[in-house]
């Protein structure tokens, strides 16, 4: 990926520890969420269309993060209240974000970084990257998983602005799910016992 001046992104750099993920092991995942070639092209197109809409999905995803208070909670600061800075911080990476799920290789420095994100979550990282003093010293492994709902219900309007057929908006639809669900199974790990994961 091209480096970019966001805070706290740090993908393909040194500062990113390996993955204890084995190359075997990932490419059984991408083949257990059936992420193959053709999908990967998908993304490619869907980030053609999503790119300039990215600050309209942080826009809903942002609304449905700060219309549950059981979510905006793992935004808040010392004092228990949403801590604005930190939410403009880390929605600059989820834009990023947007755009390297769309983009990446699926590869080995893709592979680290999503174990940095996945350690960011939890009580290991959670507040470091930004210097953030907050109540809620990791995310629960709950809501990680249940919010690949949303971050996928939601994406499909979007990639429908983009001109293409029914077909191929379907087709990009289920290549992102496909990546979401890789990611999420991988943010995963540092919550779970090596021998369990």
């Amino acid at each position: 990926m091209t480096q970019t001046s966001i805070p706290g992104y740090t993908y393909g750099t040194p500062q990113v520890a390996p993955s204890p993920i084995s190359d075997a092991d990932f490419a059984l995942l991408k083949q257990t969420v059936l992420l193959g070639d053709e999908d990967l092209r998908h993304l490619r197109a869907a980030g053609e269309v999503l790119g300039p809409q990215v600050e309209a999905i942080l826009d809903v995803w942002y609304g449905f993060v700060g219309a549950n208070a059981h979510l905006v909670h793992y935004f808040s600061g010392a004092d228990g209240r949403p801590d604005a800075q930190y939410l403009g911080r880390v929605r600059q990476r989820f834009g990023q974000w947007i755009r390297d799920t769309c983009a990446a290789q699926y590869d080995r420095a893709w592979l680290d970084y999503q174990h940095e994100i996945g350690l960011r979550h939890t009580a290991a990282k959670k507040n470091h990257t930004d210097g953030v003093v907050s109540t809620a010293s990791h995310i629960h492994l709950r809501y990680l998983i249940a919010f690949i709902v949303p971050i996928t219900a939601t994406i499909k309007p979007f990639l429908a602005n983009g001109g293409h057929s029914a077909a191929d908006v379907d087709a990009m639809h289920a290549a992102w799910f496909k990546a979401v669900t890789l990611q999420v199974t991988l943010w995963s790990e540092p919550y779970v016992a090596p021998s369990v994961f």
